[in-house]
């Protein structure tokens, strides 16, 4: 019998769809259960995104498409760079892709042959490792402890870079975390860059509209601009555009990387869908009214859920400023018990608040922190202050 590639091998399936999928069977039974778990805004785009892609459906040529992106796309998402603080780029700079996952893959195998080094901050985004174990990268994890407010530090970052790794990558806003890096963070970490060419830089900042408190989105090219000619920025229509289901990815760079990643996806996927293609740049062209609207929101949400854990003797959450996550340290639950189920590990946590109060939460085991847990607040509105009342009471009955 045949045997599948070794790679396969070193593929896990998604810890996140995991608890998802156990929180769907468990509703299907009948149980009233509330997700905090997958990380889906949980909202629609604009209706000028729909009226977009009827028109495109109208109109379908029924061909193939561009592997970098159509032009109308690509242009779209410049002008998205420029309202964020990146201006400069061209079409020849851009690609796109099938989500912003498909991009960093991608991004992986050209970037990293077999055993290169492969850096980034923990907590990290799951698909992080599962991406540089499948092509077979040589790992270098950053730990950014909450007593350190999950922060990569200068120091550290030096460190790391002095061993030489062919990428390093980071992400800002931060998921799991919700922590996002202010002008002067972002300006010290970019001063280390500078001092390390050898290293490509991954941005993953898809989260770069969902920011709190007047705090800004900051890149280390507005910092250092000679990054520019080794930093891709990735970007998503996922989150921001409330369109996780429509698979739009997008990249920034310099040209040989965009050239090559085109490249890849006239072997991989050929090009974006035409009518998924005019949908995304209705949204980064159109009305930004809602996903101007859903970041005051989510910012609301956030304060309600600091506001809970804050009475729960013994967590500690540092404060996010963006996305839609909370990861709290959980760790004060270690060693206790909640009825007959003994509570030694955040995976132990989740399971029991899973089956005893019907709330899903991701262990932080998932993203490289094991003391702390992962909580989404995009369930729909009604949920969220029961959920985060059954979290107090879970607490509240440990002994």
């Amino acid at each position: 019998m045949p045997q599948l590639a070794r790679r396969v091998g070193r593929a896990r399936p998604s810890a996140i769809m995991q608890v998802a999928e156990k929180a769907k069977r468990l509703k299907a039974d009948g149980r009233d259960i509330i997700s905090f778990s997958i990380g889906v805004p949980n909202f629609l785009p604009g209706p000028h995104v729909y009226a977009a892609a009827r028109e495109a459906l109208d109109h379908d040529s029924g061909q193939y498409g561009s592997n970098r992106g159509s032009d109308a796309l690509l242009d779209a998402f410049i002008g998205h760079l420029d309202r964020i603080g990146l201006p400069g780029y061209t079409r020849a700079h851009c690609a796109s892709g099938i989500g912003a996952k498909h991009i960093l893959y991608t991004l992986a195998e050209v970037l990293l042959d077999e055993g290169d080094g492969f850096a980034f901050a923990t907590p990290y985004w799951t698909t992080y490792l599962d991406i540089a174990e499948i092509v077979g990268a040589d790992i270098q994890l950053l730990p950014c402890p909450p007593e350190q407010d999950y922060k990569l530090t200068p120091a550290q970052l030096d460190a790391a870079l002095a061993a030489k790794p062919k990428v390093f990558l980071f992400n800002n806003p931060s998921n799991p975390t919700g922590m996002v890096y202010t002008q002067d963070e972002i300006a010290a970490l970019a001063d280390v860059l500078v001092r390390h060419p050898g290293t490509w830089i991954i941005t993953d900042d898809i989260y770069n509209r969902m920011v709190f408190d007047g705090i800004g989105y900051h890149n280390v090219v507005q910092a250092r601009p000679e990054l520019r000619a080794r930093t891709i920025f990735v970007d998503s229509l996922s989150k921001t555009y409330g369109m996780p289901g429509w698979r739009v990815g997008l990249l920034a760079g310099p040209e040989n990387v965009a050239k090559a990643f085109a490249t890849m996806n006239s072997n991989h996927i050929t090009n974006v869908p035409e009518v998924v293609t005019a949908a995304a740049v209705a949204a980064l062209s159109g009305p930004q009214d809602v996903p101007t609207a859903k970041c005051a929101e989510f910012q609301a949400r956030r304060d309600l859920v600091m506001a809970a854990l804050a009475e729960i003797p013994g967590i500690v959450c540092p404060k996010p400023a963006g996305a839609f996550y909370v990861f709290p340290d959980i760790s004060v639950a270690f060693g206790k018990s909640h009825g007959d189920l003994r509570i030694e590990s955040d995976v132990d946590l989740c399971n029991a608040l899973l089956d005893t109060k019907g709330v899903a939460c991701v262990p932080g085991s998932a993203f490289g922190e094991p003391r702390s847990l992962r909580i989404s607040y995009t369930c729909p509105e009604a949920q969220l202050a029961p959920g985060l009342a059954r979290i107090r009471e879970f607490f509240a009955e440990l002994t």
